[in-house]
C-alpha cells in the first residue's frame, strides 16, 4: 500500500466535504515528522490558507473532522496548522517489510523513465595520461546516476568522452618516433608515454624546432595520414587498456567511448549552421557567438588559424547524441570550474533555436585533495587511482586480520570492503563540496563510513543464519517499538530518495541513506533481541532484519559499492 497515496485521497475527500473544495498534488504535501511523537506522517494546512482563505489551524481542524480511524488511521491530531496521522504500527510494519522482501533488488525501481533516453557523459579521461585521483568523483558521480536512473526505468547511455585531440599527440608522436620504441610502451605503457612527453618538452627548451615538428605531425593526425594514424590509435589502445583495469577495480562501465577525435568530421556542419543563422561573428580574426546578452563572454568556436575549440567539439558532440540517441537527458559530469563553458555552449545551442537545449545539463561537482594537500601536476604531486585503491584494500586487509582473522575470503572481503570504502567517501557529500581524502575517516567502521555500513549489512546476514528456516508466522505486533519503527520508516522512505537524487543528480541522497538505515537498525539490533522463544514474535523481528539486508544491499548497488556478507 502506498501510504501517502492512500492519505491524500482522505484529505481530498474530507476537503470536498468540510469546505467544497479540491487541491492538486496532496501526495506531494505530506511531510515525514522529524519526531515520531509527531505522527508517522504530516500534512501542513498552511499550503491550503491562500485558497481557502482560512487560518491553518482552522484548517487542519475541519480536516480532522472528517476523517475517521481505520484499518491504516490509528488517530487525527492537529497541531499548529499540522494535520498530523497515526497509523497502526503493526499494519504498517507489516505493509512496508512484505513489500520491501516481495520486491526485492526491485525495491524502490519503477518505470517512470520507459522509453527515455539519458546520455551521461562521465569520467572522460585523457589519451597518454594515467588514471589520477582527479578523475574519481566524475567517474563515481556518473556511475551512480547511471545506476539510479536505470533503476527507475530510464534507459542510459554512458559515454567516455575521451581527451584524444590537441597538438599534446602531434608532439607524444614525434618523441615517440625520436626516442621511443614498441617494446618499450608495450612494457611500461602510459608510463613510458608520460615519460616522452615530458623529455619532448625538455628537449624543445634546448631546440625549440621540435615545436613545429609536434604541430606538423598533430596536422597529420587531423589529415588521416596512416602513419600518424596507427601511433595514435596505439597510444589510445594502451591508454584505454590502463584505464579499464581500474574501471574492473571500481566496477564501472561505459557504452561509448567517442571521444574528442571522433566528432573531427562533424564540426563543420555545426559550423555552417551557425554561419547560415547570423550567429557566428568574426572578432580580431577569430569567429564566435556574441552572448552579452546573455550576460556572458562570447562563446569562441574558431581560432585566428581555423583550429577549432572544446566548445566546437562539444556542439558537434551534443548534435550528434541527439541525432543518435534522442537524448531525453544529456548529462555532463564534469568539475564546476567548467561552468562557464557549459553555459555558454548550452546557450548557443538555444539561440540556433533548438529547445532541447534544456535537456543539456552539467552536473558540476567539487575538487578533490589527498590528505589536506591540493593536486598539482606542475609540482608532481599526484595521486594515482590505481595505486589509492590497492592501497585501500591493503590496509581493509589489515584491519580484517585484526578484527576478523578466521574469516572467509579475507582477499574478497577487502577489495570489497577498501574500494567500497573509497566510493563511498566520494559520494557521501553534496557532489558540489570539496572533498579532503583522508584515510582516518575513509575507512573508519564507525560513523557515517562504508565500511560501517557493509557491516551492518554483513550483521543483518548473521542474524539471518542463525535463525534459519522459521516456520511460525509472523506476529507484526512485536514491532509497534519505537526503535523497530524508525528502521520501517527508513524503509519506507527509500523509492522517494531514489526519485529526489534522479530528480537532483545526486548520488549523495542515496549513500546518506544507507546510513541513516543503518544507524537506525543497529540501534533496534542493540535494543531488542531478535530471536527469543516467542517464535511468532522472532519471524517479524527476522523479516524487519531480511527487509533491512535487502534495502541496504539495493541502495549500495545504486552508488557502485559491495555488500559482503560476512565481515
Amino acid at each position: 500500500m502506498e501510504f501517502k497515496a492512500y492519505l491524500a485521497q482522505k484529505i481530498a475527500a474530507a476537503l470536498s466535504e468540510a469546505f467544497q473544495a479540491s487541491v492538486d498534488g496532496i501526495p506531494a504535501f505530506l511531510e515525514t515528522p522529524p519526531n515520531p511523537e509527531m505522527g508517522d506522517f504530516a500534512f501542513p494546512c498552511f499550503r491550503l490558507s491562500k485558497t481557502l482563505r482560512m487560518a491553518p489551524p482552522k484548517i487542519a481542524e475541519g480536516l480532522q473532522a472528517h476523517i475517521a480511524p481505520d484499518g491504516v488511521i490509528e488517530r487525527v491530531e492537529c497541531v499548529s496548522g499540522y494535520l498530523n496521522f497515526f497509523l497502526h504500527k503493526s499494519g504498517y510494519a507489516q505493509s512496508i517489510v512484505e513489500r520491501v522482501l516481495e520486491q526485492g533488488a526491485r525495491y524502490g525501481a519503477s518505470d517512470e523513465g520507459q522509453g527515455r533516453v539519458i546520455c551521461i557523459d562521465y569520467s572522460s579521461i585523457n589519451i597518454a595520461k594515467r588514471f589520477h585521483i582527479g578523475h574519481l568523483s566524475t567517474t563515481m558521480i556518473g556511475n551512480a546516476l547511471y545506476k539510479i536512473y536505470e533503476h527507475l526505468g530510464y534507459k542510459c547511455v554512458g559515454i567516455n568522452h575521451l581527451g584524444d585531440w590537441g597538438t599534446q599527440f602531434g608532439k607524444m608522436i614525434a618523441a615517440y618516433l625520436k626516442w621511443g620504441s614498441r617494446e618499450e610502451i608495450e612494457r611500461d605503457g602510459v608510463n613510458a608515454l608520460t615519460a616522452l612527453y615530458v623529455r619532448f618538452h625538455k628537449e624543445a627548451e634546448k631546440d625549440p624546432a621540435l615545436e613545429d615538428e609536434g604541430r606538423l605531425w598533430f596536422k597529420k593526425i587531423e589529415d588521416g595520414d596512416p602513419e600518424a594514424l596507427r601511433i595514435f590509435n596505439k597510444f589510445k589502445e594502451i591508454t584505454l587498456k590502463d584505464a579499464e583495469r581500474v574501471y574492473d577495480m571500481l566496477g564501472v562501465k561505459f557504452d561509448s567511448y567517442a571521444g574528442e577525435s571522433f566528432y573531427n568530421d562533424k564540426m563543420q556542419p555545426v559550423i555552417d549552421e551557425l554561419r547560415e543563422k547570423g550567429l557566428l561573428k568574426e572578432s580580431q580574426g577569430a569567429y564566435v557567438v556574441d552572448l552579452e546578452d546573455e550576460g556572458m563572454p562570447p562563446c569562441l568556436i574558431l581560432k585566428k588559424d581555423g583550429a577549432t575549440l572544446y566548445a566546437t567539439r562539444d556542439l558537434a558532440a551534443a548534435f550528434y547524441r541527439k541525432k543518435t540517441y534522442d537524448f531525453y537527458k544529456d548529462l555532463y559530469v564534469v568539475a564546476y570550474q567548467q561552468d562557464l563553458h557549459f553555459r555558454q555552449w548550452f546557450k548557443v545551442v538555444e539561440k540556433m533555436g533548438y529547445d532541447w537545449s534544456k535537456d543539456l545539463e552539467h552536473v558540476a561537482f567539487g575538487m578533490v585533495s589527498y590528505e589536506g594537500r591540493a593536486l598539482s601536476t606542475r609540482e608532481g604531486y599526484v595521486v594515482y587511482l590505481d595505486e589509492l585503491l590497492q592501497r585501500a584494500v591493503e590496509k581493509a586487509r589489515q584491519i580484517i586480520e585484526e578484527k576478523s582473522p578466521n574469516l572467509e575470503n579475507k582477499d574478497k572481503v577487502a577489495r570489497q570492503v577498501g574500494i567500497g570504502a573509497v566510493v563511498f567517501f566520494d559520494l557521501f557529500n553534496n557532489r558540489i563540496k570539496d572533498i579532503d581524502f583522508r584515510w582516518e575517516r575513509v575507512l573508519n567502521f564507525d560513523g557515517e563510513t562504508g565500511p560501517y555500513v557493509q557491516y551492518t549489512h554483513a550483521r543483518c546476514c548473521s542474524v539471518l543464519t542463525k535463525a534459519g528456516e522459521l516456520s511460525a508466522s509472523p506476529d507484526y505486533a512485536a514491532l509497534d517499538n519505537a526503535a523497530a519503527q524508525e528502521v520501517v520508516r527508513s524503509l519506507e522512505r527509500f523509492p522517494e530518495v531514489v526519485r529526489e537524487a534522479c530528480q537532483r543528480n545526486e548520488p549523495s541522497l542515496v549513500t546518506r541513506f544507507t546510513v541513516e538505515l543503518a544507524s537506525n537498525f543497529n540501534r533496534y539490533y542493540y535494543e531488542n533481541r531478535i530471536l527469543t522463544e516467542d517464535a511468532a514474535a522472532s519471524a517479524a523481528r527476522v523479516k524487519l532484519t531480511a527487509a533491512t539486508a535487502s534495502c541496504l544491499k539495493t541502495a549500495l548497488s545504486l552508488i557502485g559499492v559491495e555488500a559482503p556478507e560476512k565481515m
